[in-house]
């Protein structure tokens, strides 16, 4: 359960290291070049028993239409709180991907209430769900490390100002040990 916006296990529940069985692994590439988010969605939909595929998510997950401008230094491009910037399937063309809340009304939209948003979450708060035998869609980067300031930028969106890293990334977390966390990479 929450208490003050933290989850709290009963205290006899002890977590022990698991890893979810039966995961499928999808790969975004060649069709989807920035289709981690909806890829892994892909995985997580697939293993709870729902009928969709990566190029269907695609399709349906949010956009955010802003065109790319570059303006005296400063870049003008759309909000991926909002919904997916730029292209998802050719790196030729200006894009980034989508964060956790288009993504979230996404699987909502397959899921509803059975959908959790455990962001804001403590991530050894994951293991629980682990344990549950439930996958945990993530937004990460592609160093899996914490990133220098240099890799970050702020857009000018139609709703202000956002701080993006064109190294962000979505996997899915299936398991934990002492010493790994396990994921599919797609």
């Amino acid at each position: 359960y929450r208490k003050n916006n933290k989850f709290v296990w009963n205290n006899h529940e002890e977590l022990k290291n698991f890893t979810i069985r039966n995961v499928g692994h999808i790969t975004q590439l060649p069709e989807l070049k920035r289709g981690c988010e909806v890829t892994s969605l892909a995985m997580l939909l697939n293993f709870k028993g729902f009928n969709t595929d990566k190029m269907a998510l695609a399709s349906e997950i949010k956009k955010d239409t802003t065109p790319y401008n570059k303006i005296n230094g400063k870049i003008y491009f759309g909000n991926p709180n909002n919904g997916f910037v730029g292209d998802i399937y050719d790196y030729s063309k200006k894009g980034l991907g989508v964060y956790h809340l288009p993504i979230f009304a996404l699987a909502s939209s397959y899921g509803g209430g059975d959908v959790l948003d455990l962001t804001g979450c403590e991530f050894e708060d994951l293991y629980y769900f682990i344990n549950k035998n439930s996958p945990i869609w993530i937004i990460t980067n592609t160093r899996y490390d914490e990133l220098p300031e240099k890799n970050f930028e702020n857009w000018i969106t139609p709703d202000g100002e956002v701080r993006v890293t064109y190294n962000e990334h979505s996997v899915l977390v299936v398991g934990y040990d002492d010493k790994y966390v396990y994921i599919n990479d797609p």
